[in-house]
């Protein structure tokens, strides 16, 4: 289990790791300014912020990675809040990886946005806690990846 992270406010109101995320989300829109929805410059800096993660963290959102581009090759891997993300061809993301280090969390996060089908009556889950990736996990990851594509 990771150890948590302090966290601490600043004069914002925003903890250090808000902060952070905010910077990065600003840097990915201007990145995307520039380059568009280019696959290829995009998915440099999603496999870039994978290999700064720690370990454990890194061998989930790699093979995370390798199931969701073998499912669905037409996504478009990035980044989101710094975060490993795929988005659709507008652009709009639909689901993420966030590492248990990015919070100081105990487990990672597979979430999905509002994009994702994931709709189940008037109630279903959008996030889903993982702490590691067997191939039980794979198979219900492509079941959920596959169901939120549609």
């Amino acid at each position: 289990m990771p150890a948590k992270k302090k966290t601490t406010k600043n004069t914002s109101g925003f903890t250090a790791e808000e902060m952070a995320a905010m910077k990065e989300r600003a840097r990915e829109l201007k990145a995307q300014e520039k380059y568009g929805n280019d696959k290829a410059k995009s998915e440099k800096d999603l496999l870039a912020a994978i290999d700064k993660l720690p370990a454990s963290d890194r061998a989930m959102a790699k093979r995370l990675h390798e199931i969701i581009m073998k499912i669905a090759p037409d996504i478009l891997p990035k980044t989101w809040y710094g975060m490993p993300g795929y988005a659709n061809r507008d652009g709009k993301n639909i689901f993420f990886f966030q590492p248990a280090e990015k919070f100081g969390t105990r487990y990672a996060t597979l979430g999905f946005s509002d994009l994702a089908k994931l709709d189940d009556g008037n109630l279903w889950a959008n996030a889903f806690a993982l702490t590691k990736i067997t191939p039980t996990e794979e198979a219900k990851i492509a079941k959920l990846i596959k169901k939120a594509l549609g």
